[in-house]
């Protein structure tokens, strides 16, 4: 009966060493990501200055632009911050961290004005696109501060303390996003 125990911790222990294993690496890959993201706003450089550029996927001809290194310059400058709002949104912990839906929603509609060449300005009457993402985003969160507010006024908890009990458990990567799709 004494050897049951001593199994049951030793697999536990396995299990955490091995959760904590993947946690390391999925933590450095997005730090090294994040360390060569100003590497990754000058990439465009490497992009040749005309009309068109033949790659092995295939002929990109700039129809707005009238330069593939504009295009590239232009579509790396909105890619780069989505992606790192991205990585924000599932790295929060904060109560607060649906509220970076509402910029990743507004890059990923100026990414698509962008990649549309039959456009004369990228960015007009974004917002109209954007207000279902924020009617909803917005008067949630409010009604989540609130909450908090009246939990605090009721009871003598911090805000750290209601932070952690209203803070959805973190799951991992994958868990969060199968929760936002």
């Amino acid at each position: 009966m004494d050897k049951q125990p001593h199994k049951l911790t030793k697999r536990k222990s396995k299990f955490l060493a091995n959760a904590s294993k993947k946690e390391l690496i999925i933590g450095s890959i997005i730090a090294t990501f994040i360390a060569i993201t100003p590497y990754l706003f000058t990439i465009y450089q490497s992009v040749p200055s005309q009309e068109s550029w033949n790659t092995f996927f295939g002929t990109y001809t700039s129809g707005y632009y009238e330069d593939v290194q504009i295009f590239a310059w232009t579509i790396t400058g909105k890619i780069i911050p989505l992606l790192l709002l991205i990585i924000w949104m599932f790295t929060n912990k904060n109560w607060w961290y649906h509220v970076l839906i509402v910029p990743i929603a507004m890059y990923i509609y100026q990414i698509i004005t962008i990649l549309n060449d039959d456009l004369r300005f990228a960015e007009d009457n974004q917002i109209l696109y954007l207000l279902p993402v924020m009617a909803v985003i917005i008067p949630s969160i409010y009604l989540l501060r609130a909450r908090m507010s009246d939990k605090i006024d009721e009871a003598t908890k911090t805000m750290e303390e209601l932070e952690e009990e209203l803070m959805a458990k973190p799951k991992g990567f994958f868990g969060r996003f199968s929760d936002y799709f």
